[in-house]
């Protein structure tokens, strides 16, 4: 049941972001709704202000006047969300609520995840998925952070490096 959870944005009026996330936590833990609502974000960054010559590092909402919730979209979890007080309503066309894709769960930070590869820099691998399908070559660099490695790739003759995901290179043997 735990899969089905996807995280939903919800809109509050401007300032009521931590108010709104207190309120939906309280109201799970006070309904027994953990089954439901998973996990409610308010995803933020580190900035470093400069006034008066001093510097302070400061906390800013990336997406003011909204709240992430993980939740099973069910007629319940949607009534104790949107019925919060300072919510303006689920992002989605009309009221209906459209979750988040996976694109935009990692480019929002939303959740990190940990990437480990069954292959290192200088293992020969077979590219599985992308123009280069079918292709054997030479790692040269994996960057986690991006999801990235770089292989190089013998063609007609030619060492061609090409930047693939992680998971369109396997490891040989």
């Amino acid at each position: 049941m735990a899969d089905e959870a996807k995280w939903y944005v919800v809109h509050t009026y401007s300032g009521y972001e931590n108010k709104v996330a207190d309120s939906i936590v309280n109201a799970v833990e006070n309904r027994q709704l953990h089954d439901l609502i998973h996990e409610v974000k308010i995803p933020t960054e580190m900035v470093t202000e400069i006034k008066d010559n001093q510097k302070k590092e400061v906390e800013r909402k990336l997406f003011p006047s909204y709240v992430l919730v993980k939740m099973i979209m069910t007629d319940d979890s949607w009534y104790v969300v949107r019925n919060i007080r300072g919510v303006t309503g689920f992002v989605g066309p009309g009221s209906k609520p459209v979750p988040l894709t996976e694109a935009e769960i990692a480019r929002f930070g939303v959740e990190t995840r940990t990437t480990e590869v069954n292959y290192a820099v200088g293992d020969s691998v077979m590219v599985s998925g992308g123009y280069m399908e079918g292709f054997v070559g030479v790692v040269d660099s994996i960057d986690l952070d991006k999801g990235l490695v770089r292989v190089t790739v013998s063609m007609m003759g030619k060492e061609v490096p090409v930047e693939l995901e992680l998971t369109q290179v396997q490891p040989l043997g």
